[in-house]
């Protein structure tokens, strides 16, 4: 009873190449690059069962899907949606983007800093507001989406979609619920890979039909040397953090709930250290930062083994969440006793104050606190490396979308999952959410890792 979709942005296009306005003019196409990405993205999602597949009608993302198809070994037929057609930038289709920028220097600066407030016009003469109007049409094809595979059914579907920059930004926006004042918040490279997953709210939910989870959010590992620079997106302007959830625990992989309990590393937990050390290993790291637990402590000291010389430091406020009297327990002894406690922290977790443990607020205030030093700490050149744990991670990445501390269920964070945070203006400036709880590295671009308690 759930819904995978998986988002797939188009391969590099010719446009993308010349840094021209693209938009929804059907004037450029893939490259030769491009079309390896699509290509390479096939071969990652073999092995999955596609049930329906999507695209915009333009070319660059409809030989992108066609490509992917046949490389993933699908004989799906392809259903083409006006609804995913990229943004409409009419005034400036063609220009490359340093001509948009020197003849409409004002309406330029208002797309790169605040895009939903963009007012264009039409070769008519009349006002559009290009985001806005793209929100709508994301939300559209949603209900569409929705309405037709219906996450409540008795089987589980998956669904690809195959579309552009910004409306797959729009369409993440709608499924979290979000405004277009997210917009840059976001980042989606050409041929990345993101996974949500919608099933029904649990029983009781104050407020949405459906639970939507990011499982992964622009994944480019997947991507091959020859047609992906680097496996993670690329670093611009200002200081950039790796956030990490620590390896497996045996209490992770029974569904104990460890909370400050100082559970070690598992055997496997040290395999997903290293493999995310060996993941991370050409990256520069100028400093590195752990909760005070031993968990993502062995995780960090697994990842610094190709870095040696950076210093480690334990900051208190990353801290697992104070589970009190839960610790120690699997989810069948708490029911037995907090029964209806449990219940609410799954369909409304901000209203649980844990028997003699915290609450979500509790964790959301300590962890931005520790996150929001560490950027604040950093210079402009800088890369820092931050292991922490599932609902500490959980607040941060809620915060940095946008969400609420109601919505820590939305994000996932697989054991040894690497996740990228850029401020590109500054730590006092709204950060970019690179990717998302990055897991190929661990054996596939689905999230395999175990799903125990936090």
């Amino acid at each position: 009873m759930s819904l995978r979709i998986l988002l797939v942005r188009h391969g590099l296009s010719s446009f993308n190449l010349e840094h021209r306005i693209q938009g929804r003019d059907d004037l450029s196409s893939l490259t030769e690059v491009g079309a390896k990405q699509a290509l390479a993205t096939g071969e990652a999602l073999r092995g999955l069962t596609i049930d329906a597949a999507y695209s915009s009608p333009l070319r660059r993302a409809h030989d992108t899907a066609t490509a992917l198809l046949a490389a993933q070994g699908s004989s799906l037929d392809l259903q083409l949606s006006d609804d995913l057609l990229e943004v409409d930038l009419s005034p400036w289709s063609g220009l490359l983007s340093t001509e948009v920028q020197a003849q409409f220097p004002q309406d330029y600066a208002t797309w790169k800093q605040q895009p939903e407030l963009l007012q264009l016009h039409r070769s008519d003469g009349t006002a559009y507001a290009p985001i806005p109007e793209l929100m709508a049409q994301a939300q559209r094809f949603l209900a569409h989406l929705l309405a037709a595979h219906d996450p409540a059914a008795a089987d589980s579907q998956t669904v690809l979609v195959v579309g552009h920059n910004a409306i797959l930004r729009c369409l993440v926006l709608a499924l979290l619920g979000l405004d277009a004042s997210g917009f840059r918040r976001l980042r989606l490279e050409n041929a990345s890979l993101s996974v949500f997953n919608v099933s029904p709210a649990p029983s009781g939910s104050p407020t949405k039909p459906w639970a939507v989870q990011i499982e992964s959010l622009n994944g480019t590992t997947h991507l091959q040397p020859e047609v992906c620079a680097s496996s993670l997106p690329s670093k611009g302007q200002g200081p950039r953090l790796l956030l990490v959830r620590h390896g497996e625990t045996n209490w992770n992989r029974q569904g104990r709930f460890q909370g400050q309990i100082d559970i070690p590393l598992n055997e496997n937990g040290w395999a997903q250290a290293a493999a995310a050390g060996e993941f991370l290993r050409k990256l520069s790291f100028d400093r590195a930062y752990t909760s005070s637990m031993s968990r993502p402590r062995q995780t960090a000291e697994g990842i610094l083994k190709h870095h040696p010389g950076v210093p480690l430091t334990s900051v208190s406020d990353l801290v697992e969440i104070g589970h009190g009297e839960w610790e120690g327990r699997l989810e069948e002894e708490i029911s037995a006793t907090w029964a209806e406690l449990l219940a609410d922290w799954k369909r409304a977790p901000e209203t649980v104050q844990m028997p003699d443990g915290e609450t979500i607020q509790d964790v959301w205030e300590r962890s931005l606190k520790g996150w929001n030093t560490i950027a604040a700490s950093l210079s402009s050149d800088e890369t820092a490396l931050v292991v922490a744990h599932d609902a500490v991670n959980k607040t941060i990445l809620c915060a940095l979308l946008g969400l609420t501390p109601a919505d820590i269920w939305a994000v996932k964070q697989g054991n040894g999952g690497v996740t990228v945070i850029d401020y590109p203006n500054g730590a006092d400036q709204a950060p970019v959410v690179v990717c998302l709880n990055q897991t190929a590295h661990l054996g596939g671009v689905i999230d395999r890792t175990a799903a125990g308690a936090l």
